[in-house]
């Protein structure tokens, strides 16, 4: 999962998504005498100028960094330990971030929209589902999503028909957003060198996401989707692009069974493209429920689906690709 701070690249914004205001702005202004009258014999002394070897405030994140990183290294030692010491284990990792991403998503939907997507059939089947693909491949995957479906159409007849179809389009929804998505880094991990698939897979979203902050932070002045994001910027998207082909080249090249540089090229640019986009679809979901954040489990961090953004539809893209450049086996 990435491991760096969830920062739109190319700016930083306050809690209501403005921008930060321009260094060297008047803050406080002197009204002038007239606001005054009762003080005519004296004026206040104006503040000494601030020395030149001052150095100028530094742009914050708005975020707990310290806090960011020690979640994001324990969340990297989990993975990394359960992903080669036994990879079952790993299998579990991702069902229970399903579950709670689940949690933090149907909550939200319920506070501010008044939709109730069942959970209960919403965990069971997600958990399920993560379970099939790793064990019966793609076919138990979509078998478990069709069950899924089901179970949360009937399971929300057990309540009044007002609201039904909203709930249940809600709850298929959720299904195929998270476990279903979810689903092929499980799928990943089934071929022979499927720890190193995956590994490759976080890395380049990883590295995809530190590149967007990196070179948007710096250089960021062209917004990329204002209405959605207003602080994701072109170049940001570049730096993105730039990082992410980097580590493909370099992953499908020592770390991938037959893999080739070119073929990690293309990977990185796939990866860049969706992780971007997977962004940029919760930041819409996000700003239609209103919240900035869809949890506080981690701190530094929010939510585990402030997490799974970029993930969730990068995994099939990665799933694909390599599949059609080395097999599946």
């Amino acid at each position: 999962m990435p491991i760096v701070p969830d920062v739109p690249a190319g700016g930083f914004q306050d809690g209501h998504g403005r921008g930060a205001a321009h260094a060297g702005g008047p803050l406080f202004r002197d009204g002038g005498p007239h606001e005054h009258p009762q003080e005519p014999m004296s004026s206040p002394t104006p503040p000494p100028p601030p020395a030149s070897g001052t150095p100028r405030q530094k742009k914050s994140a708005g975020r707990d960094l310290g806090a960011a990183i020690g979640v994001g290294v324990g969340l990297g030692a989990v993975v990394i330990a359960s992903l080669f010491v036994w990879p079952p284990a790993f299998v579990g990792v991702i069902a229970i971030a399903v579950v709670v991403g689940l949690w933090e998503l149907t909550s939200r939907l319920q506070e501010r929209k008044e939709i109730k997507a069942p959970l209960v059939p919403l965990a069971v089947g997600g958990a399920a589902m993560v379970v099939a693909g790793f064990v019966r491949g793609p076919e138990g995957a979509w078998v478990a999503m069709a069950l899924t479906a089901l179970a949360v159409l009937v399971w929300r007849m057990t309540e009044p028909p007002e609201g039904y179809l909203k709930d249940v389009t809600a709850g298929v929804f959720a299904a195929f957003y998270v476990p279903f998505l979810a689903t092929f880094v499980a799928l990943l991990l089934t071929a022979d060198d499927g720890p190193w698939r995956v590994l490759t897979f976080l890395l380049l979203t990883v590295v995809s996401d530190t590149g967007a902050y990196a070179i948007g932070w710096r250089f960021g002045k062209h917004k990329l989707a204002p209405r959605i994001s207003p602080g994701k910027t072109r170049e940001g998207l570049f730096g993105a692009v730039t990082f992410a082909m980097a580590a493909g080249a370099l992953c499908m090249e020592f770390l991938i069974d037959g893999g080739t540089w070119w073929q990690g090229l293309l990977l990185g640019l796939a990866v860049a493209a969706s992780a971007t986009l997977g962004d940029l679809g919760e930041s819409m979901i996000k700003r239609d429920l209103g919240i900035k954040d869809m949890g506080t489990l981690l701190p530094g961090h929010g939510g585990i689906m402030d997490r799974l953004d970029s993930l969730l539809p990068t995994a099939p893209v990665v799933w694909l690709l390599l599949g059609l450049f080395v097999g599946t086996g």
